[in-house]
């Protein structure tokens, strides 16, 4: 295997820490940490690299790639993580001229197969978190529990290791969640602004960029009705406040709302509020 040089890897000086002890001395026997280190400043980059041991990287500054088996090349930018593994080849590193400073810990054990069964999946695919002062002193107080090369201490590294790990997933979950919530409610606040014309689900999912489908699931989950129902109700909110607060005709409303059929119209305004659209009007108007 190739040795490389604190100088091949990065013109700043590098920290490594790769504790040696005797694990009868560890009551955490499930989970060890192999090495970690803190290479700011990183210019070297791998090429069709294979590993051993299971690992998770942080980069905190810089910026460049990541590759997992000549799949898509994605970009790295500080607030980044990634996992390296067994049984894949990596191509990553700062882009060519550039750098970054990276944060890395690698561990083994049976610990580990329950991470990668139950919560930590690593897809190869680069993933966001939020570079503050808190994340840099967490991940530096792991590496003074290293250091120590105190057993007792090695077994709080890698405890306190895996839950930094579940909280950056649970973050990226959150993160996705809530990206899927703001686009969902994108959706649904377009649709309320086209009240006025005769809204397809062919067309609603066709300005968005999803399919017909995917549509329909998402208005389905975030409103409780199928896409025609919800359309249909939101149509008569807005019927009900033309009707309390105009002197515009049923048939004017229903045209204004892209109903043709002035008796659908009403149909469909009878079944949602109990009442005829006229009924309604002079029941709740003075």
């Amino acid at each position: 295997m190739v040795k490389y040089m604190d100088y091949m890897i990065s013109k700043s000086p590098i920290r490594v820490f790769a504790p040696a002890v005797d694990s009868a001395r560890r009551r955490i026997r499930t989970l060890s940490m192999v090495n970690a280190g803190h290479l700011p400043g990183r210019t070297l980059q791998r090429e069709k690299a294979v590993f051993k041991y299971w690992a998770v990287v942080i980069i905190t500054g810089g910026q460049g790639y990541y590759q997992v088996d000549e799949g898509e090349v994605q970009p790295v930018r500080a607030g980044s993580w990634f996992c390296l593994y067994p049984g894949s080849e990596f191509n990553y590193g700062p882009d060519e001229g550039g750098y970054w400073d990276e944060y890395y810990f690698t561990v083994e054990g049976s610990r580990l197969e329950e991470w990668l069964r139950d919560w930590l999946f690593p897809d190869g695919k680069v993933q966001p978190v939020v570079v503050d002062e808190m994340l840099i002193q967490r991940m530096e107080g792991l590496f003074r529990l290293i250091d120590s090369g105190a057993p007792d201490n090695l077994d709080r590294a890698v405890l306190q290791l895996e839950m930094f790990l579940y909280e950056l997933v649970s973050l990226k979950e959150g993160h996705a969640a809530g990206n899927r919530e703001q686009f969902a409610l994108r959706i649904i606040e377009d649709l309320g602004q086209s009240l006025d014309t005769s809204i397809t689900a062919a067309a609603a999912a066709a300005k968005h960029h999803i399919s017909v489908s995917t549509l329909r699931r998402i208005i389905h989950e975030y409103t409780g009705y199928p896409f025609n129902e919800f359309i249909h109700r939101l149509k008569v909110a807005e019927a009900r406040n033309i009707l309390l607060n105009t002197e515009l005709s049923v048939k004017e409303i229903a045209e204004h709302l892209g109903y043709h059929d002035m008796f659908y119209f009403s149909r469909i305004f009878k079944r949602i509020t109990g009442v005829a659209p006229r009924e309604y009007r002079n029941r709740v108007g003075p």
